[in-house]
């Protein structure tokens, strides 16, 4: 964290990063200063409604965050800066995108939480967008144009008008990472899943619950490690309690729904019940506590990476090891299609494992329900995220030493993987296919 006094003492000169969080009403113009090294520059959380017309004199500028200002409209001078590729304006109070507004380069755009009603055509032109946040806005149709996207790999749609999905949007070459719940054609599924788990799931009143040390925090939430006192025993658990607000991915509501719809699977984390008479009336989850043998697979995606996962440099994996991970995975993902949910963050970063290749899948903030009476829109979503899963396997394998005569074995898993990031979703496989496929790997390896 940078300020504006050390950026008008010149003590940020050559820094490629800044971030300045001031009270800021208008644009720092001494930043020109730095306009041969910035590259990333970070104003959120101040006051801001407007930037300057000669911002691209920041020639060098890869990355700009304007969250949590006061803009009203996308900033038009931001098209006219060729290097830049990532742009955030989260929480603002946008209405207005224009055609202008959008970079040549434009690799990852984030306007979640805004007020926007609807999308220029000219997206269609970003042909080098990968991840596009849209969730918490007003868009009640997305533009037709942007099915030439080709390269776009996440989108999250969720919490906005949109009266249904486009088909188009399951057909895209390399989308993976989808999240469309509470949106209203999403509403009554959602309901459905909240009254059904609600009634099968008991409520755990909050006077039951201690909490203790923070374990984990999402966009959507808080986990704690906690003790239940049932009938005088004490149990050890976790508590996750919602955040109740917008986040990245979509509501705190459509991922209560989607947990509660998702049911109980050996590679997912067990409920043990909701959270009930929270003197905040703040929602919750009690689940059983991972045993501390459990870490991330991955971390999330870099700034550079965009929508890859970043791996410790030394992580390494024998075949073994590795497909049980991969088998846990698709094992997840299968169950939960069957029960009509598509996790939408289907990613390494989101798998909880142990050395042994235990892994149990996380997460449900970007998850969003499918009716399973519709089989035809529950297979175009399985073949979305078999490309998530492709992706997952891909790294899984690039990590694996594997011994010669167990290479026809990674040649096999090899061709799966291919087959899953094909960039033709109808020929890519369903996750019982993809499973059955894992199945018989493991199966010549015991043998």
């Amino acid at each position: 964290m940078h300020t504006l006094e050390q950026l008008r003492a010149g003590a940020l000169a050559g820094h490629p990063r800044v971030t300045i969080r001031d009270g800021l009403t208008e644009f720092p113009t001494e930043l020109y200063q730095l306009a041969d090294h910035l590259e990333i520059l970070d104003l959120s959380g101040n006051a801001l409604t407007s930037l300057p017309d000669d911002l691209p004199r920041l020639h060098k500028l890869r990355i700009l965050f304007c969250s949590d200002n006061q803009f009203t409209e996308l900033p038009p001078v931001l098209g006219q800066c060729q290097n830049l590729r990532m742009v955030g304006f989260k929480a603002n109070q946008i209405r207005s995108v224009g055609a202008q507004s959008l970079p040549p380069l434009l690799r990852w755009l984030t306007l979640t939480d805004n007020q926007i009603a609807e999308l220029p055509e000219s997206i269609g032109h970003c042909v080098h967008l990968q991840k596009l946040m849209l969730a918490g806005n007003r868009l009640r149709a997305l533009p037709a144009s942007l099915a030439a996207c080709q390269r776009l790999e996440l989108l999250r749609i969720a919490a906005n008008d949109l009266t249904t999905l486009p088909e188009w949007l399951l057909d895209m070459p390399r989308l993976a990472w989808l999240a469309f719940g509470g949106n209203p054609f999403c509403e009554e599924l959602e309901a459905q899943a909240l009254a059904q788990g609600s009634a099968a799931l008991p409520g755990i009143d909050w006077s039951a619950l201690q909490l203790h040390e923070l374990l984990g925090e999402g966009a959507s939430g808080v986990i704690h490690r906690a003790t239940h006192l049932a009938d005088g025993v004490a149990q050890a658990t976790a508590v996750k309690l919602f955040k109740g607000a917008m986040t990245s991915d979509g509501l705190p509501r459509s991922e209560m729904a989607a947990c509660l719809r998702a049911g109980r699977h050996a590679h997912l984390i067990p409920l043990r019940g909701r959270v009930s008479a929270h003197p905040q009336g703040s929602d919750g989850l009690v689940m059983d506590l991972m045993d501390a043998a459990f870490t991330n697979l991955a971390g999330p995606p870099s700034l550079d990476s965009c929508t890859r996962d970043i791996y410790a440099a030394e992580r390494r994996f024998d075949l073994a090891t590795a497909l049980r991970m991969a088998a846990g995975m698709a094992s997840a993902a299968h169950h939960l299609h069957r029960e009509g949910v598509m996790h939408g963050d289907l990613y390494a970063h989101n798998t909880l494992t142990t050395a042994q290749g235990q892994a149990t899948l996380g997460d449900f903030g970007a998850a969003s329900l499918c009716a399973t009476s519709d089989s035809a829109l529950g297979e175009k979503l399985q073949r979305l995220e078999a490309r998530a899963f492709g992706c997952l396997l891909e790294e899984l394998l690039e990590r694996v030493d594997a011994p010669a005569a167990l290479h026809p074995v990674l040649v096999d898993l090899k061709t799966l993987q291919a087959r899953c990031l094909g960039d033709s979703p109808a020929a890519r496989p369903l996750f019982a296919d993809i499973e059955a496929a894992l199945l018989q790997a493991q199966s010549r390896l015991n043998h």
